[in-house]
């Protein structure tokens, strides 16, 4: 189909069809739109910063999952008030 059919099949519609079309189209595109990825680099460095590795002598934390798990079992298994 050219463009110029479709344009005519478009138009032979009746105006809520018409609405639906434009509609969907919008759907379309929002769906496969593509994002630009930023290629800015951020105004700040974290390399250096104090926050980063912050944890990083914890001993209690070189498993996460099983500090998560006592955390959980330690918490939920006690009466609150």
């Amino acid at each position: 189909m050219t463009q110029q059919e479709l344009l005519n099949e478009f138009l032979s519609l009746p105006a809520e069809a018409q609405r639906q079309v434009i509609d969907f189209i919008a759907f379309l595109r929002q769906r496969y739109s593509v994002v630009e990825p930023n290629s800015q680099s951020p105004d700040f460095d974290l390399t250096n910063d104090s926050f980063i590795g912050m944890w990083r002598d914890r001993q209690d934390l070189t498993d996460s999952t099983a500090w998560v798990r006592g955390v959980r079992e330690n918490e939920w298994s006690q009466p609150h008030d």
